[in-house]
């Protein structure tokens, strides 16, 4: 694995109450990769905390935004960066770290090692697995992903847990190359932009823990407003 590069996105918006450096850490040497830290444009103390981390770290960086522009900006922008600066793998991770380091992890090696293209988690409750979420998200979730995959025209159980990893490919910096549609149903969009030579490659894998942490910025309205968002992201897609 000494010829590849892994990046992993982590989108901060006044993350200065949640975000600690010990996942962060976690991280790094689990996956062996380097985080990119993207400042989306915060008002609290997300910008010095960042700051602090990356200067402690030589595998954490800081890529700020000169404003507020929404998780699906900030991935996208982070993603651009990471790519240009020679990653040959990347992805993001939520700064809640509700999907937990070793997981993340788990999803870095799987598109390593099985030369996948897209690595997407996937949070199932199954059977000896400790997936711990809102009984109404979970709900909502489950119509948002209903919707997703007749958007998509393929079955995906979960498009929107935060832990996604991709292999570089033309086809991905090209899926990049314009701003997203959905403020919040980003990632079905990219998915769909992914796609369009197929889903070989595709690969969704449950995760073994996953664990909701409070203090999320998308609220049960806003969960409503990215089902709504899906018809237009069908029609973007359509016209790709």
């Amino acid at each position: 694995m000494s010829d590849r590069s892994v990046v992993i996105i982590v989108p901060c918006f006044n993350e200065a109450a949640r975000l600690c450096a010990e996942p962060v850490h976690e991280l790094v040497d689990a996956a062996d990769c380097e985080i990119l830290l993207v400042n989306d444009g915060s008002t609290d103390g997300t910008a010095d905390l960042l700051a602090q981390m990356a200067s402690a770290h030589s595998r954490i960086s800081v890529h700020s935004l000169a404003r507020n522009s929404g998780k699906a900006e900030a991935v996208r922008q982070g993603l651009l960066a990471a790519i240009a600066s020679g990653a040959t793998h990347v992805g993001f991770a939520d700064a809640d770290f509700a999907t937990p380091p070793d997981e993340v992890a788990r999803l870095v090696h799987r598109c390593v090692d099985d030369r996948c293209r897209v690595v997407i988690g996937s949070r199932v409750d199954l059977l000896g697995h400790d997936i711990h979420r809102n009984n109404a998200r979970h709900y909502t979730g489950r119509i948002f992903a209903t919707i997703s995959s007749v958007v998509l025209g393929f079955d995906v159980y979960d498009t929107q847990c935060g832990a996604k990893v991709f292999a570089v490919t033309p086809l991905l910096r090209a899926a990049l190359a314009d701003r997203f549609v959905g403020r919040w149903s980003f990632d079905v969009e990219l998915l769909g932009r992914l796609a369009r030579e197929g889903t070989e490659g595709f690969v969704e894998v449950p995760l073994l823990r996953w664990h909701e942490v409070g203090g999320s910025k998308l609220s049960l309205v806003d969960s409503v407003r990215a089902t709504l968002e899906l018809f237009a992201v069908r029609r973007a897609l359509a016209r790709r």
